[in-house]
C-alpha cells in the first residue's frame, strides 16, 4: 500500500465541502453527492463494479474467482457534521479504497468477493436522525419515521431523496439478505483519548455503547432579580444545574462500566441578567454498553426530577426521546482481529466505542467488527481532528491483512 496516495486521497476528499470551518458536507446535499461521485470514480478507476442502491448507498465491488460465495465488506461514511475534520467516516472508505487498490497493484486475487460501501446519512446533524443508510441495507430502516424527518431549512427527507435522484418511497429495496455477507468491518478514528495515552496502534471494538435520550423541562417564576429574596425564588436555571450535576455524579459512580452522561443542550427562557429564570430547557444523553448500568444513570435522573422539583417547588417534566439498546461485535471478528495484530506485532487494546456507528447497524443481521486508529487529543467532529498517515496506514494494513483471511487468497 502507498501511504503518499492514500495521502493524497485525503487531500482531495476534503475539496468537497460548503462554505463555513472545517469540513461541511452534510448528508444528501450537493455537496455532499459531488464527493460520491468523485469516490465512484476513484473504484471505478481500482478496477471495481460500482452501484448505488435505493438509500443511495454507494456500493463498490471486487470480483471473487467465486462470485457465488458470500461478500467480505468493508467501509464507513462521507457525510459530515457541521464544522467537521477530515477523517471521521471518511477514513473507514478511503482506508478501504486503498486497501484495494493495493491488491490491484499486486494482482491479487481472492475467493470471496470484497466490498467497500460509502453509507448514506451515516451524521444526525441534517436530519436529525443517523444512520440511514445501514438501517436501509439491514432492513432496520422504519419508513414512516423517515417520512416525517425535515432538515432546519423546511426540506423534507423525501425531497432530498429527489434531489439525489432517489424515492424514499424504494428505499426498502436497498436491504439486503444476510447469506450475502461473510463478514463486515469498519476502520475509524476512535473519537476519544484512550489509544493515543496508551499508546496502542489499534482499539479492537467488543461493543458499541448506545444511547437513551430524554428532554427535560424546569417550569419556575420569573421574578425581579433586585427585589425577590433568594429563600423566595423558583429559579429555573440553578433546579436544571443541580439535576444536570446529578447526572455528572450518577455517571461517575458507573466509571468501571464506562457509562457516561451529557447534558448536551440547555437554554433558559427569558434570558435577562436581571430577571429570575423561569424556564429551563435541556437534552440529556446517557448511554454505554452496560444495560444496568446505563439504567442506574437513568434512574438517578428521575430521581433527581423529583427531588429537585419537590426542594425547591419547580414543576419539572422529562420525556423520553429515544431509547437504543447497545450491540455487541462479533466475537470470532474480535478475536481474528486481535490475531493479526498480534502477528504483525502491533500493540492493541480491546475496547468499547461510546460512539455509535454504521457497523451497529450491519451487526443485526451479519458477522461484525470494528477497529479504531488513533485520534490526536481525542479530538472529534472538530476542524482540529487528525490521525496521522502512518496511524492510518497501520489500520489499513491490518484491515487488509484481516480481509484477505476472510476472502482466502487464491
Amino acid at each position: 500500500m502507498k501511504l503518499d496516495r492514500l495521502r493524497q486521497s485525503f487531500e482531495e476528499l476534503a475539496k468537497f465541502t460548503d462554505e463555513g470551518e472545517g469540513i461541511n458536507r452534510l448528508a444528501y446535499t450537493e455537496t455532499e453527492r459531488n464527493a460520491r461521485e468523485y469516490m465512484i470514480r476513484q473504484f471505478e478507476k481500482a478496477g471495481l463494479v460500482v452501484r448505488t442502491d435505493y438509500a443511495g448507498n454507494v456500493i463498490a465491488r471486487r470480483e471473487g474467482s467465486n462470485p457465488e460465495l458470500p461478500v467480505v465488506a468493508t467501509g464507513s461514511h462521507i457525510d459530515s457534521v457541521y464544522a467537521a475534520g477530515e477523517f471521521d467516516g471518511t477514513a473507514g472508505v478511503l482506508v478501504g479504497l486503498e486497501v484495494m487498490r493495493s491488491l490491484a497493484d499486486e494482482n491479487i486475487e481472492t475467493k470471496h468477493p470484497l466490498e467497500v460501501i460509502i453509507f448514506a446519512c451515516e451524521e444526525s446533524s441534517r436530519f436529525g436522525a443517523s444512520t440511514l443508510g445501514s438501517k436501509a441495507m439491514s432492513g432496520r430502516l422504519d419508513p414512516a419515521y423517515t417520512r416525517s424527518l425535515t432538515d432546519k431549512n423546511g426540506i423534507t427527507l423525501m425531497q432530498a431523496f429527489e434531489e439525489n435522484g432517489l424515492d424514499l418511497e424504494e428505499v426498502h429495496l436497498a436491504m439486503r439478505f444476510q447469506d450475502e455477507f461473510k463478514a463486515f468491518v469498519e476502520l475509524h478514528i476512535e473519537q476519544g483519548p484512550v489509544l493515543e495515552r496508551q499508546q496502542a496502534a489499534i482499539g479492537v471494538v467488543s461493543a458499541i455503547a448506545a444511547p437513551v435520550r430524554f428532554h427535560v423541562h424546569v417550569g419556575g417564576t420569573a421574578d425581579h432579580s433586585g427585589t425577590t429574596p433568594m429563600d423566595y425564588r423558583h429559579d429555573a436555571l440553578l433546579g436544571g444545574a443541580e439535576i444536570a450535576l446529578a447526572v455528572e455524579q450518577a455517571a461517575l459512580a458507573e466509571l468501571k462500566y464506562g457509562t457516561v452522561g451529557t447534558v448536551g443542550v440547555f437554554s433558559i427562557q427569558p434570558g435577562a441578567m436581571n430577571v429570575v429564570p423561569s424556564a429551563s430547557e435541556m437534552d440529556v444523553d446517557i448511554r454505554g454498553t452496560n444495560i444496568e448500568s446505563r439504567q442506574r444513570v437513568v434512574s438517578a435522573l428521575e430521581e433527581a426530577v423529583q427531588d429537585v422539583a419537590e426542594t425547591r417547588g419547580l414543576d419539572i417534566w422529562m420525556e423520553p426521546i429515544s431509547s437504543e439498546d447497545p450491540v455487541q461485535m462479533d466475537s470470532g471478528v474480535v478475536k481474528e482481529f486481535q490475531e493479526v495484530c498480534e502477528e504483525r506485532g502491533v500493540k492493541w487494546l480491546e475496547m468499547p466505542s461510546g460512539a455509535g456507528h454504521d457497523a451497529m447497524n450491519m451487526a443485526a443481521f451479519c458477522p461484525t467488527g470494528m477497529i479504531f486508529v488513533p485520534s490526536k487529543e481525542g479530538l472529534s467532529h472538530n476542524p482540529a481532528e487528525y490521525t496521522s498517515m502512518e496511524e492510518l496506514m497501520e489500520g489499513a494494513e491490518v484491515m487488509r491483512a484481516f480481509m484477505l483471511r476472510q476472502a482466502e487468497i487464491v
